[in-house]
């Protein structure tokens, strides 16, 4: 995912975001039919960033982003100051 497109709205803590969402666990799951992961909060989907593939994940956090491209809004998982079939990666 490229994030030069996106505009981020919000930051959260992970455990801001959990409480925030009323829910007590994030998994982050991989789409073995794309390889690429995305997390699960409740019965919710959000994106992960390339540094939650490539492991480099240290200090995680949860954006809502804006695509300046398409307008659409998501959540997504990444390294705290980075701008189908699932298998469960991380349990935070």
């Amino acid at each position: 995912m490229m994030t030069r497109d996106l505009a981020f709205v919000k930051t959260w803590s992970v455990p801001q975001f959990k409480q925030n969402q009323g829910i007590e666990m994030i998994e982050v799951k991989r789409n073995e039919s794309t390889g690429k992961l995305f997390f699960v909060y409740g019965f919710e989907t959000g994106a992960c960033s390339k540094k939650v593939e490539s492991g480099e994940v240290t200090m995680p956090v949860i954006s809502k982003v804006v695509s300046a491209t398409t307008g659409e809004e998501f959540y997504m998982l990444h390294q705290q100051g980075e701008g189908g079939g699932a298998t469960t990666i991380i349990t935070l």
